[in-house]
């Protein structure tokens, strides 16, 4: 029986679909059910429109922030701060005993840093010369 492999840039939502069934029934199998649910806290212009925010998850144990926006023009008065305690304290109460998040900005990772996150990896130098760090924070 041959086994054939293409390499493609476009694909089927149900071939994506494939892969990622096998995946997960694999760790279901092994490390049980993630209990994964979604978090976010929006940040809101005078007129209620959604200008920022934080998109995150908690899942196995952990809260991971996928997405941290401030606009330019409320940069500089600690939302980001703000968004990444309340996120950690909402962690805390589904019983999370961490958090991790990734970021290719220096700048961000300074801030992270400040906020008591610790570079648990990197990678790079991607286009741009800029490296991707990962930092995680115990509760």
């Amino acid at each position: 029986m041959g086994r054939e492999l293409s390499i493609l840039d476009t694909w089927a939502p149900e071939d994506e679909k494939a892969v990622e069934t096998g995946l997960v029934a694999y760790n279901l199998d092994r490390f049980g059910p993630p209990g994964f649910r979604k978090l976010g806290i929006f940040l809101h212009d005078d007129d209620g429109k959604i200008e920022g925010g934080l998109i995150g998850r908690t899942g196995r144990g952990w809260l991971y922030t996928q997405m941290l926006f401030i606009p330019e023009s409320r940069r500089g008065q600690g939302l980001a701060r703000t968004l990444l305690t309340m996120a950690e304290e909402e962690a805390r109460a589904r019983g999370c005993i961490g958090a991790y998040i990734d970021s290719m900005n220096p700048a961000a990772v300074k801030i992270y840093e400040k906020l008591g996150y610790t570079a648990v990896g990197q990678l790079g130098p991607f286009a741009g010369e800029y490296d991707i760090t990962w930092l995680a924070k115990r509760f």
